[in-house]
């Protein structure tokens, strides 16, 4: 199975190299890795650039300026397109989603065409999030299967692994997000195509070191554009 993680980073310099030296030191023979880096002010670009040289296994992408998660994502994704791969692992860079749940999901993607590594089956858990936290997202969750019907119980997860023919037939660039909810766009394109899902249970970690990239900006776009899913082509 060749295999590719694709890693987003903006100000990500102490939690990169940690995260890339527990996924290489994964049981797996034909896995590699991309992180694509917009141009973080706090050096995370080096960082990346210097695991590059160590590890014949890494690419960097460098972004001249910071365009958001989304932007990032399809950037990675672009260049997948034109690479010889059969699936693909998207992963947080502060270690909230743990390394050692990609070889489940690689065991699970020989049933199906995405997994997605839920928060809120039986079995997950998060740890250490304020109860204010925990019901805002749980709420969040409730609101994207409301506008968008799908049968999924973590539809902003972003840790997930898919096979590459998704990206051929979804529509990259008629993606409409930027922040997280482009996480569930991505979930409703696959799920509305035809794509089989499916989800395990993860424990979901807080931030390792750094600040939360999360904005009030990001919780307005979900509420403006998630009504509008079911209408976009």
């Amino acid at each position: 199975m060749r295999t590719v993680i694709v890693i987003p980073t903006y100000n990500e310099y102490e939690n990169l190299k940690p995260l890339i030296e527990q996924i290489l030191a994964l049981d797996f023979a034909d896995l590699r890795i991309v992180i694509i880096d917009d141009n973080s002010p706090d050096g995370t670009g080096e960082v990346a650039q210097t695991l590059a040289r160590t590890y014949s296994q890494i690419k960097v992408i460098h972004r001249q300026q910071r365009r958001g998660l989304a932007s990032a994502y399809i950037a990675g994704f672009k260049y997948l397109l034109k690479e010889d791969v059969d699936y693909i692992v998207q992963m947080d860079a502060d270690f909230s989603h743990h390394p050692k749940y990609i070889l489940l999901f690689l065991n699970k993607i020989k049933e199906c065409d995405m997994v997605i590594g839920s928060r809120y089956l039986s079995g997950s858990k998060q740890v250490k999030w304020a109860s204010w936290r925990l019901a805002a997202s749980y709420l969040a969750s409730k609101y994207v299967r409301l506008c968008t019907g799908m049968p999924i119980s973590d539809p902003l997860g972003g840790f997930k692994c898919f096979r590459k023919t998704i990206l051929a037939n979804i529509g990259l660039d008629r993606i409409i997000s930027n922040g997280f909810v482009f996480q569930a766009e991505m979930t409703y394109r696959t799920y509305r195509e035809g794509y089989r899902l499916t989800e395990i249970p993860i424990v979901f970690y807080p931030r390792r070191s750094g600040l939360s990239k999360i904005s009030n900006w990001i919780a307005v776009e979900a509420l403006i554009k998630l009504p509008f899913f079911r209408l976009i082509s």
